[in-house]
Formats: structure tokens, sequence, C-alpha cells
């Protein structure tokens, strides 16, 4: 029987899923609420598919990704979010993700998505396929926060959401202290000198969602 966990901080997103997939055949579903239950789950079971959300409360979407990458290599990855597909896909692919899938997706799109990962394939659209030739063609053509590690990238995001530092240290049970550690990083790497010069470039290249 194939084994799918589910890893999202919303209840109703977690139902919805288990509601649309129960209808295929030989599917055990297990889910969980954020990256450390995840954690503890995966040393339990093998799972043959994680549907992965990347905005997770402490341990990141993108962090658990490599996690599940260097310890749980033949279980594969579908990313499901809410974020753009055009800054996050790429992100994800070269992380190790067999997929990127949007929650706009109809309920057809992702049992036929997930069959074709089941299967081996790597689920690429046409706009990722598109972005993907852009990169290859223009190395020279990257973001600036291409230059960012995954955790500085969620901190970007975040920043862009209008969260002010204590409300991101909250969210991802991290100290004020270290949030303004990676803010001073985030600020080097991109060469800017306030979080308000942050919070107008990820609404421009539409990090916010």
């Amino acid at each position: 029987m194939t084994e799918i966990l589910i890893v999202d901080d919303h209840p109703i997103v977690r139902r919805g899923l288990k509601e649309i997939l129960q209808s295929e055949c030989d599917l055990h579903l297990f889910e969980a609420s954020d990256g450390l239950e995840a954690r503890e789950l995966m040393k339990q079971h093998a799972f043959d598919l994680i549907i992965l959300d990347l905005d997770l409360p402490g341990l990141s979407g993108l962090e658990l990704l490599k996690e599940i990458r260097r310890n749980h290599k033949k279980s594969r990855v579908l990313v499901l979010s809410i974020h753009p597909e055009d800054q996050f896909a790429v992100r994800v692919l070269k992380s190790g993700a067999s997929g990127f899938l949007s929650k706009d997706a109809a309920p057809e799109q992702l049992a036929s998505t997930i069959r074709k990962i089941l299967q081996g394939t790597v689920y690429i659209s046409d706009r990722t396929a598109d972005l993907l030739l852009q990169r290859l063609g223009d190395k020279h053509h990257t973001h600036l926060h291409d230059k960012l590690s995954d955790r500085e990238f969620q901190i970007l995001c975040l920043f862009g959401q209008g969260k002010t530092p204590k409300e991101i240290a909250a969210m991802l049970t991290l100290s004020p202290p270290t949030v303004s550690t990676y803010r001073a990083r985030i600020l080097d790497k991109m060469h800017m000198r306030t979080t308000a010069e942050l919070v107008k470039y990820a609404v421009q290249n539409k990090l916010t969602t």
C-alpha cells in the first residue's frame, strides 16, 4: 500500500487533501501540522510521497525538504503552496522536490500529478519549464534573493508580508536577536540598508503571497 504524508499547518487544508485522495485506491494517508511532527513520523514510516507546504511554523518547508533529501532519499516530495510559481518552483525543484503545484489547482490536477510522481516522473508545469530554460540560457539572469539561504529567503518573505521581527521570531520559534541577525545578513547579501527596502523588493518581486 502506498503511504503518503501530508504536511500542512492548516487543519482544513489537510482535511481537504485527505478527502481528495481517499478516492484513490490503496493509499494510506498520514498528516503532520509542522516540520517537527513530520520528522518524527518519517522516523517511523518510509513514505512513498510527502505533500509539503512551504509555510510551516518552526522548521520551514524548504528546510524540511532538504532534510528529506538527505535522510529519506526514496521519499518523493510534492510541494503544494500558495506562493507564486515563478518565484518558488525553481528553488524547490533545485532542492530536490519532485514537483511544485499551486493550492489553486483543481482536485483532478492534484490527483493526476501525484500519480505521475509516484510513477517516477518529475512534475514540471509549462511555466516552470520556461523558467528553467531561461535560467539555463542566461546564467547571469538571477534575482538578488537567489543569493539567500532557505531560512533567509523565508524571513525576507515574512518581512515582505509586513511582519515585525518579534512576530517572525514567534512564527519560526526563533529569538528576536536571531531574526535581527538574519535580517542583517539579508541586507548585506542584497546590498540594502533598511527593512523598508526589503519590503519594497519583496512586494515588487511577488514574494508576499
